[in-house]
């Protein structure tokens, strides 16, 4: 049986009558972290989209497991795949450990939500919580939350899904660095957990930790591998116009700026 979570299969999207996304395939393993990564305007999150489901692909196809996306029913589609958006929505008012619960709505459905069934999921919601560093905000309102905090908690959401596929789209935005350490950690965990992500991620000394990156530039994938491919490393200095070193630092990639 084949350990492919999700394949994107020569996909493209459009907005209006340019190309955003131009025939690209790309799959995750499971086990895997995969950092997708290239300038503002070029594709990522489009593409992220794509895999989730959320948009049509002009063309090509995007298969979860052995079926392709299509042939999934929402829900069961939401038990396989947990999606963290950029700037997540959320109702203000809700408290934060409300928040992180509707992550098991797909496996409960709305009828249980707020009932007895509720306690049957408290140990995966309180796990998901410890996993992000929101458990002491569980008692709070979600409006009343930094932007940091706001990502934390709808990750913990993800993270209660327990879904082998996650897909996020700039997890680390707003965080600072202890806590983006923190959930670089999460990520590589759920990786070897036997989870397969696929994160779009500005921050590269982080990315380059990912067990490959994908590359982006206009819309196409430009390069896939890990940091030790040069080939990867080369596509990305120059994706990033040379603006970037990258440097192995004991036995680690990192990216500087260039001055």
């Amino acid at each position: 049986m084949s350990d492919e979570m999700l394949s994107l299969r020569a996909v493209s999207a459009n907005r209006g009558d340019r190309t955003v996304v131009d025939r690209v395939s790309l799959s995750l393993q499971a086990g895997e972290w995969v950092a997708l990564v290239g300038p503002n305007g070029a594709g990522k999150s489009t593409l992220l989209h794509l895999a989730a489901g959320l948009l049509a692909p002009a063309s090509g196809e995007v298969w979860l497991g052995e079926r392709a996306q299509a042939a999934w029913s929402d829900r069961a589609r939401a038990r396989q795949l947990a999606w963290l958006a950029q700037s997540p929505d959320g109702d203000a008012d809700m408290l934060v450990r409300d928040v992180v619960d509707l992550g098991r709505l797909p496996h409960r459905g709305w009828l249980a939500w707020g009932g007895t069934a509720v306690a049957s999921d408290r140990v995966v919601v309180d796990e998901a919580m410890a996993q992000a560093d929101v458990q002491a905000l569980a008692s709070h309102r979600l409006g009343r939350l930094s932007g940091g905090e706001r990502q934390r908690v709808h990750l913990a959401r993800a993270l209660a899904t327990q879904a082998p596929v996650l897909l996020l789209d700039e997890p680390l935005a707003h965080l600072d660095p202890p806590h983006q350490r923190h959930l670089a950690r999460v990520m590589r965990e759920a990786a070897k957990a036997g989870r397969a992500l696929l994160s779009v991620m500005h921050e590269l000394p982080i990315a380059l930790s990912a067990d490959r990156l994908a590359v982006m530039g206009a819309g196409r994938l430009l390069a896939l591998g890990p940091a030790s491919d040069p080939s990867v490393r080369m596509a990305l200095c120059e994706v990033f116009d040379h603006a970037i070193e990258l440097v192995e630092v004991d036995g680690r990639w990192t990216a500087w700026p260039r001055l």
